[in-house]
């Protein structure tokens, strides 16, 4: 399904009945992933998951966003449903984005429950490699970057960009290089003692995008948090020991009951 959102086009699944479930996708991801998560939670649940502009079939940002676009983002998609009580499930960026919305004191509804899964929103601390890696980008770019190089080298600085980026940013558009580089950098871990409902994290223990750290952080930081911890199971933990997941997600959703 499409509906249009700020003049944006976005594509979205919409299934079940009862209260109102969101997920929200990872970076680089769409709704596909979350086919079986849907099916599950439509049992007792009305399930919406949108392919949040810049990924999926839905449409480009009209400009660089930040964390704080996306937020608004989905509270101007939401404006048309009258649940006045909502549950927040969150992958990766998604989970960002979550983070982000439990800080607004100005929503037209109540978060009741929140579900972050190998979340994003914690910087991670700059080594000494890191370190030496970004001053050597940020040389690299400036000096590709002069009119000289570009004229003689048209191609260098996106070649440059390339190699020393990370597989995401190599896969975005020009314009979601942009966004990627703003949220990425955007530390949430202050944000988190705002998220005041009951909240699931579920973590990958072989995570190595968001590491387990991140997860018994987030533990410590939201006052009414619990972490589950999937063996065997890296960033995409709800794919990769989905048996077990659906299991949590039942419990937790009191579905079946």
């Amino acid at each position: 399904m499409y509906k249009t959102v700020n003049g944006i086009n976005i594509n979205y699944e919409q299934k079940g009945s009862g209260e109102l479930v969101v997920l929200l996708h990872g970076w680089g991801a769409n709704i596909k992933l979350f086919a079986n998560l849907i099916d599950l939670l439509a049992e007792k649940y009305t399930v919406v998951a949108m392919d949040m502009p810049g990924f999926g079939m839905s449409d480009e940002p009209p400009t660089a966003w930040c964390v704080d676009d996306y937020v608004q983002f989905v509270v101007d998609f939401l404006r048309d449903y009258d649940n006045k009580k909502i549950t927040f499930l969150g992958h990766s960026f998604g989970g960002r984005v979550i983070i982000k919305l439990n800080s607004r004191t100005d929503l037209p509804f109540e978060i009741e429950k929140v579900i972050l899964v190998d979340s994003a929103g914690i910087l991670p601390p700059k080594s000494d490699k890191v370190t030496m890696r970004n001053r050597f980008y940020k040389f690299g770019r400036s000096f590709l970057s002069t009119k000289l190089i570009r004229k003689l080298f048209p191609d260098a600085l996106e070649n440059f960009r390339k190699k020393m980026g990370s597989a995401d940013y190599a896969a975005a558009s020009p314009l979601m290089r942009q966004v990627l580089v703003k949220v990425v950098n955007e530390d949430l871990e202050p944000l988190l003692p705002n998220i005041k409902c009951p909240t699931l994290l579920v973590w990958g223990v072989n995570d190595t995008a968001t590491p387990l750290s991140d997860g018994e952080k987030m533990e410590k930081l939201i006052p009414d948090a619990g972490l589950v911890k999937l063996e065997n199971a890296g960033h995409y933990s709800f794919l990769e020991q989905q048996f077990i997941f659906n299991r949590v997600m039942r419990s937790f959703m009191k579905i079946g009951d």
